[in-house]
């Protein structure tokens, strides 16, 4: 009833979908991706420039079809149970990247990185972040399928992390470079220029080759794809257990995130109660991996919660905001130090 099923141990594989995945399938998987990739860096972002707001709008619609497309390749490849895991997880990790977005926003205004280089620190960014994602993915799976009682430690962490974004305060938020451990490091390890040069990130000076400040901005970026990675992975193995489809779904949603960053870095103060939808859909997920020894929940259920999830939390926050005056919602924007990323309107 209601999509619950009572969960045993022998009926634990047909709770998931079960794929037999080819080496072909694989290939051709991470060759599209590649391929993806190369166009983006050298066709339509060859030279660097700014991405206007309609372009921007453009090239997201068009990785949406993409990723949403991939669908139609896994339901006619595995069935209609591995789609709908696969679209579960694509929901998933795109509404958990909207904050990953925010912090890019804030690194590249701490940093005053220019507009027309951006672009090319969240490729790289990107890039990266496969190649991470698939570390994390084959490393929890592995860790599931030798030890059950992981998935009680993956499902609690995502309800501390629910717990934590419904309790944190704006002013915790902010990002500050000068307190960045980790950045410090990478600092006295590797000798660095303090000027731009261009959109390179190494650059020969007197004979000697220095990292320039796209160069941290870049380790940056990769730093906090680890920290949401350590969220949206477990979150993402809450809705499907194959490698393949945890893979193909976290790829595909993070591929447009570099379009949706020139869309939404300077709407924050637009989005008020996205961060409480965001803690619902991990309390929701961890909830379902901590109870899927004892209850199934059918992944139509899991597809339908997140989705509404996302629709309420989108709406309730049109809503509040078409109550409040545009000079408003501008001010707590720049109080975030997002909106000195984007052009004014009139210059889209």
């Amino acid at each position: 009833m209601l999509g619950l099923l009572p969960a045993s141990s022998s009926q634990e594989a047909g709770n998931y979908a079960v794929l037999s995945v080819p080496a072909v399938a694989w290939l051709g998987l991470l060759g599209f991706i590649v391929v993806l990739l190369l166009f983006d860096i050298l066709v339509i972002h060859r030279e660097p420039k700014v991405l206007p707001l309609r372009r921007a709008a453009i090239e997201y619609f068009g990785w949406t079809v993409i990723g949403l497309g991939f669908t139609v390749v896994v339901a006619m490849s595995w069935g209609k149970v591995a789609a709908g895991e696969y679209v579960s997880g694509y929901l998933i990790e795109k509404s958990l990247s909207i904050d990953n977005v925010f912090v890019w926003a804030l690194i590249f205004t701490s940093f005053a990185v220019p507009l027309k280089y951006q672009h090319r620190v969240l490729f790289w960014g990107i890039f990266g972040a496969l190649v991470l994602r698939a570390l994390f993915i084959f490393a929890g799976v592995a860790l599931i399928e030798r030890f059950d009682w992981i998935l009680f430690v993956f499902g609690g962490f995502l309800l501390v992390t629910a717990l934590r974004l419904v309790v944190q305060h704006e002013d915790e938020e902010e990002f500050n470079p000068d307190r960045s451990r980790f950045l410090r490091l990478i600092r006295r390890i590797v000798p660095s220029s303090p000027e731009y040069s261009g959109q390179h990130l190494f650059v020969r000076i007197n004979g000697r080759r220095l990292a320039t400040p796209l160069f941290a901005v870049l380790v940056l970026v990769e730093s906090t794809d680890v920290v949401f990675a350590v969220d949206s992975v477990p979150a993402v193995l809450a809705v499907s257990r194959e490698q393949f489809i945890v893979f193909s779904s976290n790829a595909f949603a993070i591929l447009g995130l570099r379009s949706l960053y020139f869309l939404l870095a300077d709407m924050r103060a637009r989005f008020s109660y996205l961060q409480q939808g965001l803690a619902v859909i991990l309390a929701f997920v961890g909830t379902k991996m901590i109870l899927s020894r004892w209850v199934h929940i059918e992944t139509w259920v899991s597809l339908l919660v997140i989705a509404l999830v996302l629709v309420m939390s989108i709406l309730m926050s049109m809503k509040r905001t078409s109550r409040i005056p545009e000079e408003s919602i501008i001010e707590e924007a720049v109080h975030l130090g997002e909106s000195e990323q984007l052009p004014p309107p009139d210059e889209r």
